[in-house]
C-alpha cells in the first residue's frame, strides 16, 4: 500500500470535531444506546470497542447520520448530522459498513468509482487518477478489472475501503474537515493487511487531517493505532480516553470477562496478553 496520497493537507482546527451528545437509540422497549457522548477531533483516530451486542455498529450508524437517535444529537463542526442531511455530507464523510455486498458483479474499478458519485456535479480534474490511486493505496490495483464477485472476502473489503477513500480523496477547497467511519474494517483481513489498512488510515489522519472513527474487536490494534477509545457495554459508555489508560486488566475483566497482562511489544508498543484459559469472575 505505497500509492501516492493526495498532496493537499488541511490544518486541524481544535474547535471542530465529530460530536455525539447524550445519544440514545431504542428498539421497542430495549435501549441499544443510552446516554453516550463522543467527541473526535479531525486528524485523530478514534476506536469504538466492546463485546458483541454492545452497540458499536449502532453508534457508528448514528454518528454517520445513517440512523436517527431517539435521544441526543450528532454534529460535525457545529452542523447537524442526521438522515435528512446525509446526502449533503457525502462529499466529506465516507462510511464503510460491515455489509458491503454488491448486487451486481461490477469490476473492482467500477466499485471504487462509485465513491466519486457525490462529486458528480463538481468533478475533480483528477477523477480517473483518484480511482487508480485509491486502488493502489489499498493494494488492489492488480484486481481493477476483476469482478468483485470473484474476489476473496479480504480482497472485496479492500476494494470497498478504496471506494470510501476515493469518496473523500481530495480536501475541500474551503479547508472543511473530512471524516472516515469504518465498521470492523479488519474483520476479513489477514494479519499483514490488518496492519496495512489501519496504518493507512492512521497516516490519512496524520498527514491529511482526516478524522477516522473505527469499530474494532482487537484491543491490541486499538492500542497501536488509536488516539482515543470508547468502550461500550450494554449500550452504555463504560470508559473513554487514551487506550493505554483505558484498557486496563480491571476493565477487561469487567467488560470482556477475560484476564489480561499488559506487556511491551518488540517495538515498545503496549500490548495486552490475554489468558484465554482463565475467564474473569462473573
Amino acid at each position: 500500500m505505497n500509492a501516492r496520497l493526495p498532496d493537499m493537507q488541511v490544518a486541524v482546527d481544535a474547535s471542530s470535531g465529530l460530536v455525539g451528545t447524550e445519544l440514545g437509540v431504542r428498539v421497542g422497549e430495549r435501549w441499544l444506546l443510552r446516554g453516550v457522548n463522543l467527541r473526535l477531533q479531525a486528524g485523530q483516530v478514534g476506536v469504538v470497542l466492546g463485546p458483541n451486542g454492545a452497540g458499536k455498529s449502532t453508534l457508528l450508524s448514528v454518528l454517520a447520520g445513517l440512523a436517527a437517535p431517539q435521544e441526543g444529537s450528532v454534529g460535525i463542526d457545529g452542523q447537524p448530522v442526521d438522515p435528512g442531511s446525509a446526502a449533503r455530507w457525502a462529499a466529506r464523510r465516507a462510511v464503510l459498513p460491515q455489509d458491503t455486498a454488491v448486487a451486481f458483479d461490477f469490476s473492482a474499478r467500477d466499485v471504487v468509482a462509485l465513491g466519486r458519485y457525490p462529486h458528480r456535479l463538481h468533478p475533480s480534474r483528477q477523477e480517473d487518477r483518484i480511482v487508480a490511486d485509491a486502488l493502489s493505496a489499498t493494494d488492489v490495483a492488480h484486481l481493477a478489472n476483476r469482478g468483485v464477485g470473484h474476489l476473496s472476502g479480504g480482497e472485496r473489503l479492500r476494494v470497498q475501503l478504496a471506494r470510501v477513500l476515493a469518496q473523500i480523496w481530495e480536501a475541500p477547497a474551503d479547508g472543511a474537515s473530512r471524516w472516515l467511519l469504518l465498521d470492523e474494517p479488519t474483520a476479513a483481513l489477514d494479519l499483514q493487511h490488518q496492519h496495512e489498512v489501519l496504518g493507512l488510515v492512521h497516516r490519512w489522519a496524520r498527514e491529511q487531517g482526516v478524522g477516522v472513527l473505527v469499530v474494532l474487536h482487537d484491543l491490541n490494534l486499538a492500542l497501536r493505532y488509536a488516539d482515543r477509545v470508547w468502550v461500550l457495554q450494554g449500550g452504555r459508555l463504560r470508559a473513554t480516553g487514551a487506550p493505554e489508560a483505558v484498557l486496563t486488566p480491571a476493565l477487561l475483566e469487567s467488560v470482556w470477562r477475560v484476564r489480561a497482562t499488559p506487556v511491551a511489544g518488540p517495538d515498545g508498543c503496549a500490548q495486552l496478553l490475554v489468558d484465554a484459559g482463565a475467564p474473569g469472575r462473573r
